[in-house]
């Protein structure tokens, strides 16, 4: 669906992405993962054939985005980070309209209104205004309208970004219930929770390049432990203790409210801890996750 190799992007001077391969496979949901500034949103709009190529290969359903760009377009959907809504009108009119943007019929655009109305549990909204819309509405509704011309390659771009936790559930719903459908995903997402449950592979990027790049167990395995103790002490006392843990876990990490030992087994990290006469104020065992790995190859610092 997807093939890029060497994939550069510059902005005059600026090189945003800086020669990457990524491949997309039909039907698989994939993930672009990085902090601000990695490239994804660069990489995002040369797929969606809407940003020229600087330099490197790129093939969107088999074409060249820098001649086929409309016909790319014409099979794709794209879910952007920030609602497009029109306020203007109506619900189902945001879906109608948009609809004979792709050339359809009027009938067909009226059926497939009320499919995608249904799809996002939003039929008793159809007269209803935009403004009148909660943020997890509006969001099912801007997806609703990236499915008008019933795309094979979905692009979703930080799709649940400010929504409630029941929003964001109910979203993943409907993107799970699309990909069994046979549409395929391209997701960017700040969430690592969303990346694990909804990405069949993922690459991670930083700085305009791939850091790692493979399913999120498969990332989890190669980049973490099985699972990660954490020992918080009093303040001020986890950089002096360092040298008291740091045998019991594969790597150790230093925070300024807590020790992160990583190692296959937390509990018996925690045992030997209490058996070396160390008194955690709180400890906590949990299994590595996906933002363990982020973190580990993109670094804790804030990037603007």
């Amino acid at each position: 669906m997807i093939s890029a190799v060497g994939l550069r992007k510059s902005f005059g001077e600026f090189e945003a992405v800086k020669g990457i391969d990524v491949e997309v496979r039909r039907g698989e949901a994939f993930g672009f993962l990085g902090p601000n500034g990695a490239g994804k949103s660069s990489t995002m709009r040369m797929i969606a054939s809407v940003s020229p190529v600087t330099g490197g290969e790129l093939r969107i359903l088999g074409m060249d985005p820098t001649s086929d760009g409309p016909a790319i377009r014409s099979r794709i959907g794209v879910c952007p980070q920030e609602d497009t809504l029109d306020n203007e009108l109506n619900v189902f009119d945001n879906l109608f309209i948009y609809g004979r943007y792709f050339g359809i019929d009027k009938a067909t655009c009226r059926e497939r209104a009320h499919e995608l109305l249904e799809f996002a549990v939003l039929t008793d909204k159809a007269k209803a205004k935009v403004e009148e819309l909660s943020g997890g509405m509006k969001r099912r509704l801007t997806i609703a309208r990236s499915l008008i011309n019933r795309p094979e390659l979905l692009l979703l771009d930080e799709p649940t970004t400010g929504l409630d936790p029941q929003a964001r559930h109910v979203l993943w719903d409907q993107l799970f219930r699309l990909k069994q459908a046979g549409v395929t995903l391209v997701i960017t997402t700040h969430y690592m929770d969303e990346a694990e449950q909804l990405c069949d592979r993922l690459v991670v990027m930083d700085k305009g390049l791939i850091a790692a790049q493979g399913s999120p167990r498969e990332l989890i395995q190669h980049y973490s432990t099985r699972e990660v103790a954490e020992l918080r002490f009093g303040v001020g006392e986890h950089e002096s203790l360092v040298g008291k843990v740091e045998d019991l876990g594969e790597r150790i990490e230093v925070l300024p409210d807590r020790l992160l030992v990583y190692a296959d087994d937390g509990e018996a990290v925690l045992a030997q801890v209490h058996e070396r006469g160390l008194q955690p104020v709180a400890a906590l065992v949990r299994r590595s996750s996906l933002e363990d790995v982020f973190l580990r190859l993109t670094g804790r610092s804030l990037v603007d």
